[in-house]
C-alpha cells in the first residue's frame, strides 16, 4: 500500500472516531502521555514544570494524546507548547475541533509527516502512537523522532504485537487481495459482508481481545482493512529504539513484562529483553507494546523511596484503597486478564491515605517506624501496577 492509499483511508475514516462535541461531557485518557506517568519513567519524578514543557503528538490521529496532555497540563496550571503533526487533513479538523471546545491554547497544527519531525524544532515529549506500524519503513519513522528529541527529551510510544491480535493479519490479507484498487467506500462494503459470513472457529472470532471492529467504519476499517501493518514483538521493539539512539525508559504495567510469577526461577544470564519476550510469549495476550524512552545512557530511573518523591494514585481514591488494605492487607489488581495480588502490611493503610500527588515521601513517613520497608511493599504493588508514579507536577 502507498502513502497516497494510508493517506485516502484516514481521509475517509479519521481515527480513532470522534465527536468534538463529546469533550464538553468526558476526557479520554490513556498511557503513555500522562504528565506524571511521563515524569515518573522519563525525568526520575523530579521534572521541573514551571519550564513549559514542548511536545510533539507525531501521526495525532482525531486527537486523543493532544487533548489529553493539553488539559491534564491546564489542570496542574503547568506551562506547554504542543506541536500535533498528523498526514490526514480530515484528522487534523476533528482534532482542532476537540480543543476548541476545550478552549485550549497553545497547540500548532501541523499537516505532513512524522518523517519531517525534526523541521519542527527539538521536543522535550514526543508522543507517537499506532503510527509506527504502518510506515513503510518503520526504523525511518523511529530515526526521525529520536532525532527531534532534545538534550535530555524522552519518548512514549505504542506500536501493535502480534500475539494478542491472532485473527487481524490473515483477514488483512484476504482482504488486500480481494480489494485491492477499491475506493476506501467500497472496500468497507465488502469487507463486512465477507466478515458476516466468516466461521465462528476463525481465530480473529475466538479472539476476545479485538474489540475496534465494533467501534464504528472507521475503527472496522483501521484494524482489518489497513494495507500496511507491521506488529512488533517487545524485542523487535527495543531493537528499534536502540538503532535509532534510544534507551528504554519503562513501561506502564511492568509487572507485565515479568515471567518470574508464571516461571519461578529463571535460566541463569537471561538478560532484561529476553526476559521481556519470554512473559510476552507466555501470556499472549499483548494487543499493543507501550513504552517510554529516553535518549541512549540518558534513562533516569523511577525515584523509589526517595525522601523528595510526591506520589500519585491512578484509578483509584485514597481513602478507599487505605481502607482496602486496612481491612485485607491485600491489593488485587486485574490487568489484561490477569490477576496479581501483593501482600501489603495492613499499617501501610495510613501513609496510603496521605497520597494526594502533592505530599512528598518524607512527609508522608513522617514520625512513622520503619516506614521504609513499608513503603516498598507499597510501590512494589503500585508501581509495578501502573497505579501510582511520582511526580513534582503539582508539587510548589
Amino acid at each position: 500500500m502507498s502513502d497516497t492509499e494510508v493517506q485516502a483511508q484516514y481521509e475517509a475514516y479519521p481515527y480513532p472516531e470522534r465527536k468534538p462535541t463529546d469533550e464538553r461531557k468526558r476526557l479520554i485518557t490513556g498511557s503513555p502521555s500522562l504528565p506524571v506517568e511521563m515524569d515518573h519513567w522519563l525525568w526520575g519524578g523530579a521534572r521541573d514544570w514551571s519550564r513549559p514543557l514542548r511536545a510533539l503528538i507525531a501521526g495525532g490521529g482525531t486527537g486523543d494524546a493532544l487533548i489529553q496532555l493539553a488539559q491534564l497540563l491546564r489542570d496542574a496550571g503547568r506551562p506547554y507548547e504542543i506541536t500535533y503533526l498528523d498526514m490526514s487533513e480530515a484528522a487534523r479538523r476533528i482534532a482542532e475541533k476537540r480543543a476548541q471546545v476545550r478552549k485550549l491554547d497553545g497547540i500548532s497544527f501541523v499537516t505532513g509527516s512524522l518523517l519531517d519531525a525534526g523541521e519542527h524544532g527539538a521536543f522535550d515529549y514526543i508522543d507517537c502512537c499506532g503510527v509506527l506500524h504502518h510506515l513503510a519503513d518503520p526504523q525511518a519513522g523511529f530515526d526521525a523522532l529520536a532525532g527531534a528529541l532534545g538534550p535530555e527529551g524522552g519518548m512514549g510510544c505504542m506500536v501493535y504485537a502480534p500475539h494478542g491480535r491472532s485473527g487481524v493479519y490473515p483477514l488483512q490479507a484476504a482482504f488486500g487481495t480481494l480489494f485491492q484498487g477499491l475506493a476506501p467506500e467500497k472496500r468497507l462494503k465488502q469487507a463486512k459482508r465477507i466478515f458476516a459470513a466468516l466461521p465462528d472457529a476463525h481465530p480473529f472470532k475466538r479472539n476476545p481481545r479485538l474489540v475496534d471492529h465494533e467501534k464504528g467504519d472507521a475503527g472496522f476499517y483501521d484494524l482489518l482493512l489497513h494495507g500496511r501493518d507491521r506488529p512488533f514483538t517487545i524485542t523487535e521493539l527495543l531493537s528499534a529504539l536502540a538503532e535509532a539512539g534510544l534507551d528504554y525508559a519503562g513501561s506502564p504495567e511492568p509487572m507485565l513484562y515479568d515471567p518470574t510469577p508464571l516461571t519461578g526461577d529463571l535460566p541463569a544470564g537471561m538478560d532484561q529483553v529476553a526476559r521481556m519476550q519470554l512473559a510476552e510469549d507466555l501470556r499472549g495476550t499483548f494487543k499493543t507494546h507501550v513504552v517510554y524512552a529516553s535518549k541512549s545512557g540518558q534513562v533516569v530511573p523511577p525515584p523509589l523511596g526517595h525522601g523528595d518523591a510526591v506520589p500519585h494514585l491512578r484509578g483509584v481514591a485514597p481513602e478507599a484503597l487505605a481502607a482496602h488494605v486496612a481491612e485485607t492487607g491485600q491489593i488485587t489488581i486485574d490487568t489484561a486478564g490477569e490477576a496479581f495480588t501483593f501482600n501489603v502490611p495492613r499499617t501501610a493503610a495510613g501513609a496510603i491515605a496521605l497520597v494526594d500527588g502533592r505530599r512528598d515521601l518524607e512527609q508522608i513517613g513522617r514520625g512513622q517506624d520503619g516506614f521504609a520497608p513499608l513503603w516498598a511493599q507499597v510501590e512494589a504493588a503500585l508501581c509495578g501496577s501502573g497505579m501510582m508514579h511520582y511526580s513534582r507536577i503539582l508539587a510548589v
